[in-house]
């Protein structure tokens, strides 16, 4: 596969991001590879890329949070360990100016697309791992992961605020929110999400924005969450005599 000057830059910079030098970058090139652009693509090195990433997150939770529970450790990989994660990681590391698309995706964006952007960051970790061993692809996992996992409060059970808001309407049995992107600006590795957050028969719509949709849709829920725990708060203290 041959490389003209700017993709080569771009793999410079990745690896360099990675912390991790290819000895063979026809690897590295494969992991970047969509099947739209050829046959010979990252899909299977997906399937291993997958394992590494959720065996290497559980292992850091479960020696960071030796209290939690199986499920509650369960609950915290899958915040960390999804498509709108590694999209975000891949958009900081610029991954998609090294992305080998068809002409198809290229048109519409395909660099940008989180679900593509997600499935290289998993095909990367299992070119690293088939280039050197599966302990250097850990490590590249651990440095990548390290300060999301630094940052977790186990005193909310690994609940994200969507999951959150979701969970006190449900419990009033009202109406779960829809989330909606009012707009989507700038280029790939600097884009903003614009998102509102619906609750629809309460009258009530919260607006936020983010470097990824994942993170306006989290802000968003956010703000409508302390809305509607204000209102029913409110209406608790109503009733008292």
């Amino acid at each position: 596969m041959k490389t003209d000057p700017r993709k080569a830059a771009a793999l410079r910079h990745l690896q360099q991001a990675l912390g991790y030098e290819f000895l063979q970058l026809d690897l590295l090139k494969q992991a970047l590879t969509h099947r739209s652009f050829a046959a010979k693509n990252n899909e299977r090195f997906e399937f291993v890329g997958d394992a590494i990433l959720n065996y290497t997150v559980a292992k850091m939770l479960f020696v960071a949070f030796p209290k939690l529970s199986e499920g509650e450790l369960s609950r915290l990989r899958a915040n960390l360990v999804n498509q709108d994660t590694l999209a975000e990681m891949a958009l900081a590391m610029q991954v998609g100016d090294a992305l080998y698309l068809g002409q198809g995706e290229l048109k519409s964006g395909g660099f940008r697309r989180p679900s593509i952007l997600a499935d290289a960051m998993e095909a990367m970790f299992a070119a690293i791992s088939f280039d050197a061993d599966f302990a250097r692809a850990e490590k590249v996992v651990r440095n990548l992961f390290a300060e999301r996992i630094k940052s977790i409060d186990p005193g909310d059970s690994g609940k994200d605020a969507k999951t959150r808001l979701q969970e006190a309407l449900q419990a009033r049995r009202l109406a779960v929110p829809k989330y909606r992107i009012i707009e989507q600006r700038g280029e790939a590795h600097e884009q903003c999400f614009v998102v509102s957050c619906d609750l629809g028969e309460l009258g009530y719509e919260t607006q936020a924005q983010g470097g990824s949709r994942r993170e306006a849709e989290q802000t968003a829920a956010e703000a409508a969450l302390q809305w509607f725990n204000q209102q029913f708060a409110l209406k608790k203290s109503r009733r008292k005599p």
